[in-house]
């Protein structure tokens, strides 16, 4: 007969319902922001989107063009976050070189030169229609 102790979850988050289990969940996200800060890249797009998110409101002409604005650079962080994510479990695996480490690693970082390169096409159009139309 199996101990109390085995049948216990290996997450207690799994039994929390309701608001507390809300409550938890977003004192974990913020763990992660927090741990994010940590990452210099992060650190550099969070700086650069407290410039570009109050300017959002202000380049965009409807509701529609703030969305893209803001949405483009609140992606740009959350591919980085998720991108240190993915180092951050590569690194826990084991330090030595993997060639699908490294491919982990760089699929991880193209995601994030992509979300950059949307981010700043949606911008670019953005500045355009309002200074060169």
């Amino acid at each position: 007969m199996p101990s109390p102790d085995s049948l216990a979850p290996v997450n207690p988050q799994k039994l929390r319902s309701g608001f507390a289990r809300v409550w938890h969940a977003a004192g974990f996200s913020l763990a992660g922001l927090k741990a994010g800060w940590g990452e210099t890249a992060f650190r550099q797009e969070a700086i650069a989107a407290i410039v570009l998110l109050p300017a959002a409101f202000w380049l965009g002409r409807s509701w529609v063009e703030v969305a893209l604005l803001a949405g483009t650079v609140l992606i740009v962080m959350a591919v980085e976050l998720l991108n240190t994510a993915i180092e951050t479990c590569i690194d826990r695996i084991g330090p030595e070189w993997h060639a699908l480490s490294k491919r982990a690693k760089d699929m991880g970082s193209a995601a994030v030169l992509l979300s950059l390169l949307l981010c700043a096409g949606v911008w670019a159009a953005a500045l355009s229609q309002r200074f060169l139309a």
